[in-house]
């Protein structure tokens, strides 16, 4: 029998190791940075490791608006990070974006670290996240790429936010004339430049590892990480890259003009807003009265979006690549198989084999007969499945295929390229009729289905977010999406057969079976 000494004795020993623990759980979610301090937070799992909300730049404000970001102010003590900092300004507030973040503001440049729970052995792969969005909105706190689930397939995610829309891509002769480099617009891409030198400076004392940095993103976020590809700043931030759903290549959406017709551009936009386009006028109004004039209805689509700036990226994206000046880095890239197809549903007109042939006269005129052979169609219903086809190629398809092909031809690297063509379950945003909409796949790939409020999800869709999770972290520890327990996927390239991933609850290669309208559009639009 114990006596009461005794009992007294273990309970104050166990206390003493439960405190020990205690201390030791706290020392490892303090990790020192370059400008301070900072401690996390366990996930409510206690599988991972939150750092939230961290600066990486000083604040863009005042004079600092539409200037490159500039280092962050150190701080004394700790600073806490256990919550998202504030989103951007926002151009565009898109239905489906979800935040926990405190809103919108300019002062915004931070970024987000998740990692795994307990000391590592050895540095961990480090996975870099750009959000999508046009441009023009988004942030890192929304649910569906927290990087939690993702960090328990050994690797550290991190993400940042970078500077939208006027606020991130205005360009004018005066900014130029001021700068240095004589450059203007792309802000937003050097708040991502920016924070890929953050993580070399202080991912490893995080657990990362610095030398295998892959970056990866969707629509925008993948424009993004082709434009880091081919810019000579960010050379040796990265190992290798992931593109989802986009490419700086011949887009419809996002062209990356050159600096001398964004700036023409966006003087013209100011002018007719507010009558004074001079810098002076700029810096001295709110960033209320920014948004109002960036955002003002009947003036058409803003004209706030990258350009060619001839520093960031000293030629166009197609022609740094053709010249083999890109990162010399694997990639693996693709897209969704119903990227446009919602647009289509909407208009009847298009639906049909006398609507598809409109298409082929209005777009393509003396060559209406040849997209007419490489989008074939013998009924109405092969013809709807055309016209979304077209859709998809036209926003943003193509420019990924011309991204992968130009890899593939100057890049020196191993290419992958995937189809995500798992139809959606539906949800308050997504009629099962979207398909595998745009965006779709991005809770697949982080693991976060349950973020998706209302989605009736199924065990295919587990599964498929299963391996997409391993083959995304496997080509992060290697530069090559294989390994135990999933299907084979091959190179994508000529010797090949140009070799094609499909994701669908039946996951396995095969050979491209759409070259010939990629081709076409090539030929058609003299890229």
């Amino acid at each position: 029998m114990f006596n009461s000494f005794m009992v007294k004795y273990l309970c104050g020993a166990a206390g003493i190791a439960v405190l020990a623990l205690a201390a030791q759980a706290s020392d490892d979610l303090i990790v020192k940075t370059d400008r301070g301090k900072v401690q996390g937070k366990m996930s409510a799992d206690g599988q991972a490791r939150d750092f939230l909300g961290i600066p990486f730049a000083a604040p863009p404000i005042g004079p600092l608006r539409w200037k490159p970001p500039q280092p962050a102010a150190k701080w004394h003590g700790v600073r806490q990070a256990t919550s998202f900092g504030s989103r951007c300004m926002q151009q565009e507030h898109y239905a489906d974006m979800v935040f926990r973040d405190p809103g919108e503001s300019e002062d915004c440049l931070t970024l987000n670290v998740w990692t795994p729970a307990g000391k590592p052995k050895g540095k961990l792969p480090v996975m870099v996240w750009i959000f999508g969005g046009g441009f023009v909105g988004g942030g890192t706190s929304e649910p569906r790429q927290d990087g939690e689930h993702l960090s328990r397939k050994g690797v550290l995610v991190v993400s940042m936010n970078y500077r939208l829309g006027i606020f991130g891509f205005l360009a004018t002769r005066e900014l130029a004339a001021e700068d240095p480099h004589h450059s203007a617009g792309n802000y937003g891409l050097l708040d991502q430049l920016a924070c890929l030198r953050w993580v070399q400076r202080n991912i490893a004392n995080f657990g990362g590892d610095p030398g295998n940095v892959t970056i990866f993103g969707e629509s925008a976020g993948s424009f993004a990480v082709s434009a880091q590809m081919a810019s000579p700043l960010a050379k040796g931030l990265f190992a290798h890259a992931i593109g989802e759903s986009g490419g700086a290549f011949a887009s419809k959406e996002l062209s990356f003009p050159p600096l001398q017709e964004a700036e023409k551009a966006n003087e013209n936009y100011v002018q007719r807003t507010i009558g004074d386009s001079s810098l002076a006028t700029l810096r001295a109004k709110s960033t209320e009265e920014i948004m109002e004039m960036a955002t003002r209805k009947g003036l058409g689509k803003s004209p706030f979006a990258p350009d060619t700036d001839g520093y960031f990226l000293p030629q166009s994206v197609p022609a740094i690549f053709a010249a083999g000046n890109q990162a010399h880095v694997p990639l693996l890239a693709g897209w969704n198989q119903d990227e446009a197809s919602s647009g289509v549903l909407k208009k009847p007109e298009q639906q049909t084999m006398e609507g598809l042939r409109a298409t082929a006269v209005k777009e393509f005129g003396p060559q209406a007969e040849d997209f007419l052979r490489v989008y074939h169609a013998n009924d109405d219903a092969e013809a709807l499945r055309a016209a979304e086809d077209f859709a998809g190629d036209r926003f943003l398809v193509y420019s990924t295929w011309a991204w992968l092909e130009a890899q593939v031809k100057t890049g020196g690297a191993t290419v992958y390229r995937y189809l995500f063509a798992l139809p959606s379950p539906g949800d308050p945003f997504h009629p099962i009729s979207a398909g595998a909409f745009h965006s779709d796949e991005i809770e697949y790939v982080f693991g976060n289905l349950d973020s998706r409020k209302g989605a009736p999800w199924r065990p295919e869709d587990y599964q498929l977010s299963e391996l997409m999770q391993t083959f995304w972290t496997n080509f992060a520890k290697t530069g090559d999406p294989n390994g135990a327990g999933v299907p084979h996927w091959p190179a994508y390239d000529a010797a090949g057969n140009w070799q094609v991933m499909r994701l669908s609850p039946d996951p396995g290669a095969a050979p491209d079976q759409h070259g010939d309208r990629y081709l076409f559009l090539q030929q058609a639009w003299g890229q």
